[in-house]
């Protein structure tokens, strides 16, 4: 019995739809993964979310599919009846099967991970594909009859993927590595984790790895003689058709571009694959290959202009100096409206730029805004009230931001690409350079002028921190007023001059894992002695008559004639605290009305939960903290004649600091934008942003704008979301980067369907899916009181009876998770039921790596009679950090040696937290009377031996703890290669949400600077783990760091 969905449209109606709707193109672009019948006579491939076919030669291609989700990853069985491939219908990836000329459409998997179609069994009978419900990926087989998948091979930690089987014997062909299946797209590759081409014999149980190139092998397919073609980057870094010829390879293609996604047909004649975005054919007996013409009345809904609206999408804004006027973003679109947000007009803007900030003037009639010119965020000037046109003011290659004006707006600052910040005179629109240094290209913090807008506020880096300067506008003259080693961040001049607040964790830096809790200080910039009470009662009695234009006129006065000093002796010296002891305080932002100093700012401590807060000082009276009401938090404040607005939730508000009160300013405007010209302009911004921020000054050897001007080209046919995320996907893999990656999702994408896959913690038989294999360890199913025990039978499910023919993944696929599920089961002849509160299918894959840990725990413990410690680091997070202090303060503290285990370790940034630990030895020994002699410290592991293992699965902040491990002598490594997988990144959003990470940090070992991306970590004792071990459950690494163990211990 199977799950069969509703039947493709017919190609009669399509033909009418498309008619009156679309029309045809002749060269098709994006035209995806294909697949070809045994006889080379079709191909079937995806397109636009659906499924096509078309004659191998060409032609006009039919829809196979319509249903509401994407349709990708198909194949064509062996027989030429069946086309199998994967869909998200029902919001995960699944395993769907058809007819090949169309018809009833078949669901076969059920799970939440996603489940990817890759080949077919040669008698037609099973379908092969790959999945994460287990671990990160698997192969698994599922019948075209139904029934539960099978996992094709044991262990956690055996990722195999892009599988096929031999047509005559029992052998599986395949992949392992990340950079076959994560990471295809980047390109020159070269490391210890390089895809090969692998088998293994189900029958003489022979593990065989084909291919040793140090770069990429990978997506094999064969043919029904065993002829094995495959792609390789070996001849020119892209990727080429090969050809297995016994224990050679035979090159057949010399492109300069990537051949993508190869499948060779049943007969031997014919391979199809993706190059340049396009479908070709490779004829086996001639060599030659040839585009596919393509003809496909397509409806193109990218060019239509879509709605959106500002209600609550703001991202930056200015009030006008005259406070009747708002202007501000949204979408990267530039309005203007009254103080109100009533009346709102659309300013128009170059439609291929992103406007990011905006400012008044001070004619209260004319904005200057930042705008994506080529990528590069420029200065532009237009007229507030829509008339006229935009004009350029910068035409820089570097972005140009965080624009701060002085107090009559003749002036402004910002900050200009990685090293520079500006100062431009709002008159001439000139601009200058005054400082150099280096700021970065993002994690900025805003510039400020002094009140009496003699000095320039701002803060470079020092050792990755943040330090304080003031620069004199006049002299020129650059102090450096904190110079800690830690971050002193979001400085603020208080409006009479004499105090600077900021906000910083005072001893912790804040690179690599943060700094911790931060406070806010007030620095005073010289020594200030407190008012007199007596001063204050004879002021009482003195008389002053002054109207509100002398109140005005002197006001100006003072902040004219103000003098500002810096007495740089002791200020470090002389900080308070402001605000609360407890939490983290930042942003401040300070306003003064008389004797009061109200200073703003975003604290944390109330259970927390970040909200906006005011503290006032004054003096005579003890400092008063209040929590604005009606607005969460703000950012972006400003301050225009004495009125405070603050942008919060994309909504502008209007802050009253007195009261602590936050009245939201409504604005409701619809305006359209057109997607096509938003993906052309994020690809420039991306583009850009990459040039000016890539951690690699020469772009790994490449010319990063030959990339752009290729990959821009592809733009024009891009069709949807999915097109052009993976155009800027292969661009930033041309670098050859680790931590590259673009992501991107909009409302045109929404699924109309989603589930989740409940997880009881069992495990089944591979032979009786419905039979009980194990019962996870620390799953919701191992429980005091839960008699669940291996050979139990599944019976039933929340009351009903299931069917053993049926996939029992089916039966544990929800629209939403459960708070409790019924199961019965049959033990003999005996019937029992419980229930369990299920998880997530993902929890469960953490228990059952935990379970693999637990082997190497008891393996360790009984090899070395608890001799030794054994502490695994899944990754280098702070989670993973609490767990390896605690089993190096408990296991480790009664050990005599340590084996620390970085394989397969996922990276993070706890680096500098593992290696200080590690590095502790005895100074000293203390007792009480007639006690024990203690160390000091308590824990000294590097008075142990210590042995570190790791692998070519050892990747990023694992790697910088290998190196930081060899370069302190803590002890022996033991293993292979790192992965080469370790750059520091950050990243940064695009017009619509979308996000791309930027690799901005490279990690070099200390003695000879190499780039520890490009080299990795050698191991001292080099020892392999390979696919048959693990199957096996032999594990030849950790047998030889034992040895070392014991080796080292008997020295000792």
């Amino acid at each position: 019995m199977l799950h069969t969905l509703k039947s493709v449209l017919t190609l009669a109606f399509l033909s009418l739809f498309i008619t009156a709707n679309g029309f045809a193109q002749s060269k098709i672009l994006f035209a995806t993964q294909p697949s070809i019948s045994p006889d080379a006579s079709t191909i079937v491939f995806s397109y636009e979310s659906d499924l096509w076919k078309v004659p191998a030669n060409g032609g006009a291609a039919v829809r196979l599919t319509g249903m509401d989700g994407e349709e990708t990853a198909s194949s064509i069985s062996p027989d030429g009846k069946w086309l199998a491939f994967t869909s998200n219908q029902y919001g995960n990836d699944d395993v769907y099967m058809m007819p090949v000329d169309g018809g009833e459409i078949t669901q076969l998997t059920y799970h939440q991970a996603g489940d990817q179609v890759e080949s077919w069994s040669w008698d037609s009978k099973t379908i092969y594909f790959r999945s994460g419900r287990y671990n990160r990926v698997s192969a698994y087989a599922v019948s075209i009859e139904g029934g539960t998948p099978e996992r094709l091979f044991g262990h956690y930690h055996n990722n195999v993927h892009n599988l096929v089987k031999h047509p005559s014997e029992n052998t599986y062909f395949f992949n392992e590595s990340w950079e076959s299946f994560i990471f295809p797209q980047r390109k020159k590759y070269k490391g210890p984790f390089n895809p090969d081409i692998k088998s293994y014999s189900l029958d003489s149980e022979t593990f065989t790895k084909h291919t040793n190139w140090e770069g990429k092998d990978m997506w094999p397919t064969l043919d029904q003689s065993g002829n094995l073609f495959f792609v390789s980057d070996e001849f020119n870094g892209e990727y080429n058709l090969y050809k297995l010829s016994g224990n050679n390879k035979e090159q057949l293609t010399r492109f300069n571009t990537s051949v993508v996604s190869p499948k060779v047909s049943a007969n031997g004649k014919t391979i199809v694959f993706e190059k340049e975005y396009q479908l070709f054919t490779y004829d086996v007996a001639s060599g030659k290959s040839t585009a596919i013409p393509i003809t496909i009345f397509k409806n193109n809904t990218l060019t239509k202009e879509q709605s959106f609206d500002v209600e609550n999408s703001v991202t930056s804004f200015d009030v006008s100096p005259d406070k009747k006027k708002l202007a501000f973003t949204s979408r990267g679109e530039l309005f203007v409206s009254d103080i109100k947000g009533k009346f709102i007009r659309q300013i128009e803007t170059n439609a291929l730029g992103r406007v990011l900030e905006v400012k008044w003037l001070k004619d209260n009639k004319t904005l200057m805004f930042n705008q994506t010119a080529e990528g590069y965020q420029n200065w532009f000037t237009t007229a507030a009230d829509g008339s006229g046109m935009e004009k350029q003011v910068t035409k820089d290659e570097d972005n140009n931001r965080a624009l701060e004006l002085n107090s009559d707006r003749t002036k402004g600052i910002y900050i200009s690409g990685r090293d520079k910040l500006k100062l431009i005179d709002l008159e001439s629109l000139k601009t200058e350079t005054i400082v150099e240094d280096e700021f970065w290209g993002f994690q900025n913090q805003q510039p400020r002028f002094s009140p009496n807008d003699e000095y320039v506020l701002y803060t470079a880096r020092r050792d990755f921190e943040h330090d304080i300067f003031t620069y004199h506008i006049e002299s020129e003259e650059i102090m450096n007023l904190t110079a800690t080693g830690v971050s002193e961040s979001d400085p603020f001049w208080s409006p009479d001059g004499k105090y600077i607040y900021f906000s910083s964790s005072r001893t912790s830096p804040s690179y690599p894992r943060g700094g911790g809790e931060t406070d806010l200080f007030q620095m005073a910039l010289d020594t200030y002695e407190e008012p007199y009470k007596s001063d204050k009662f004879d002021e009482l009695f003195v008389e002053k008559e002054e109207d509100d234009d002398s109140k005005e006129e002197e006001s100006e006065e003072d902040e004219s004639s103000m003098e500002i000093s810096i007495n740089t002796d002791g200020l470090m010296h002389r900080l308070e605290d402001i605000g609360e002891n407890f939490g983290s305080q930042f942003s401040p932002f300070v306003v003064q009305d008389g004797d009061k100093t109200m200073v703003l700012y975003l604290s944390n401590h109330d259970e927390g939960n970040t909200g906006l807060y005011v503290t006032t000082l004054q003096p005579f009276e003890s400092p008063e903290t209040k929590k604005f009401d009606g607005v969460r938090f703000a950012g972006n404040i400003t301050e225009v004649d004495g009125s405070l607005y603050g942008l919060s939730g994309g909504s502008v508000y209007e802050l009253d600091a007195a009261s602590a009160k936050a009245t939201q300013i409504e604005t409701e405007f619809e305006f359209k934008r057109n997607l096509r010209a938003e993906f052309n302009q994020m690809f420039e911004e991306l583009w850009a942003n990459i040039e000016e921020n890539f951690y690699n000054d020469t772009f790994h050897g490449i010319n990063w704008e030959e990339i752009r001007d290729r990959y821009r080209t592809y733009l024009p046919s891009v069709n949807n979301r999915n097109d052009f995320s993976r155009i800027m996907n292969d661009m930033l893999g041309e670098l050859n980067s680790s931590h590259m990656g673009f992501t991107t999702f909009g409302e045109e994408e929404q699924e109309f369907y989603s589930t989740v896959s409940l997880s009881t913690g069992l495990t089944f038989d591979a032979n009786n899916p419905f039979r009980v294999a194990s019962v996870v360890a620390d799953g919701p199913a191992d429980v005091a009181g839960k008699d669940i025990q291996p050979g139990d039978v599944l019976t039933a499910i929340d009351g009903k009876e299931v069917n053993t023919e049926m996939n029992r993944e089916m039966y544990f696929n929800r629209p939403s998770m459960p708070e409790e599920v019924s199961l019965t089961f049959q033990r003999n002849r005996n019937s029992f039921t419980t229930k369990i509160h299920p998880e997530s299918y993902f929890s469960t894959r953490n228990n059952l790596y935990d379970e693999w840990v637990d082997e190497k725990q008891e393996m360790v413990d009984s090899e070395t009679d608890e001799r030794v410690a054994y502490v695994h680091m899944k990754n280098m997070g702070g989670g993973e950090l609490e767990n390896f202090l605690t089993e190096m303060t408990s296991e480790g503290y009664h050990r005599d040696a340590l084996i620390l285990d970085l394989r397969y370790n996922t990276g993070g940034n706890v680096h500098n937290d593992v290696l200080q630990f590690l590095s502790q030895q005895p100074y000293a020994k203390w007792k009480y009377r007639n006690g024990e002699l203690a160390s000091q410290p308590n824990f000294t592991p590097a008075a142990k031996p210590i042995i570190l293992l790791q692998n070519e699965q050892s990747l990023s902040d694992a790697e910088v703890t290998a190196a930081g491990f060899k370069a302190l002598n803590l002890g022996t490594i033991v293993g292979t290669e790192t992965y080469r997988w370790i750059i520091f990144t950050s990243g940064k959003g695009l017009v619509d949400g979308s996000f791309y990470r930027l690799p901005a940090w490279g990690v070099y070992t200390l003695d000879d600077e190499r780039n520890l991306e490009r080299t990795g970590v050698k191991p001292d004792i080099e020892v392999f783990n390979n696919f048959k071990d693990r199957l096996n459950g032999t594990d030849p690494q950790l047998t030889k760091a034992i040895e070392l163990a014991l080796e080292q211990l008997g020295n000792n």
